[in-house]
C-alpha cells in the first residue's frame, strides 16, 4: 500500500461497480489511493434493499444521504435519513439500513480505515455501471458473504433473505 495520497477524478457513473446482495456499489476512493487512510463508495439501495443487520469490528462507517429515504438501525436506535442527512456508525455497534420507502435510494459511504472495497471486490459481482440494475441475489451469493465477511471482521447478525 502507497503511503501518500494519489490524485482521485472520476466523472459521474465512472469507477469500478458491485452487485451485492441487491444493491450497487461504486467505489470512489481505495486504500491504495487514499494513502491507506479511507475508502469511500456510492451505493444505490432499491426499495426493500439494504444489508443485514451486521458489525464492523475494524473500522468505522460513515453515510451520506444523497437522495431518497433510508432508514438506519444504529444500536438499536432507529433514524430516517433523507437527503443531505449524515449518520456515523462507529465500530463494534450493531447496524443495518434499509430503504423502506417506493423510491431508489443514493448514499456516498466512507470507511475508515479502509478494506471495505477489498471485501466488495471479493464477495460482490461486478457488473458494467453503477446504474447498472443489481444481480438477482442467488443462495450462493449469500453463503460467499456469510464466508468473505469475517475475512474482514464483518460479523453478519442475521442472513438476508
Amino acid at each position: 500500500m502507497s503511503t501518500s495520497a494519489q490524485l482521485i477524478r472520476l466523472r459521474s457513473g465512472e469507477g469500478t461497480a458491485y452487485s451485492a446482495v441487491g444493491d450497487v456499489y461504486r467505489i470512489l476512493a481505495t486504500a491504495e489511493q487514499t494513502g491507506g487512510v479511507y475508502a469511500l463508495s456510492e451505493a444505490r439501495v432499491l426499495p426493500g434493499g439494504g444489508p443485514p443487520p451486521h458489525i464492523h469490528h475494524r473500522e468505522d462507517e460513515a453515510f451520506f444521504v444523497l437522495e431518497g429515504e433510508i432508514t438506519f438501525m444504529l444500536g438499536g436506535t432507529k433514524v430516517v435519513a433523507k437527503p443531505g442527512a449524515f449518520i456515523q456508525g462507529p465500530r463494534g455497534i450493531p447496524h443495518a439500513f434499509k430503504n423502506e420507502s417506493a423510491a431508489p435510494a443514493r448514499m456516498l459511504i466512507l470507511v475508515a480505515p479502509p478494506g471495505f472495497e477489498k471485501f466488495l471486490a471479493e464477495f460482490a459481482q461486478p457488473v458494467a455501471s453503477f446504474e447498472a440494475p443489481p444481480m438477482p441475489v442467488t443462495p450462493a451469493d449469500i453463503q460467499k458473504l456469510l464466508t468473505v465477511a469475517p475475512k474482514y471482521g464483518i460479523e453478519i447478525l442475521s442472513q438476508p433473505h
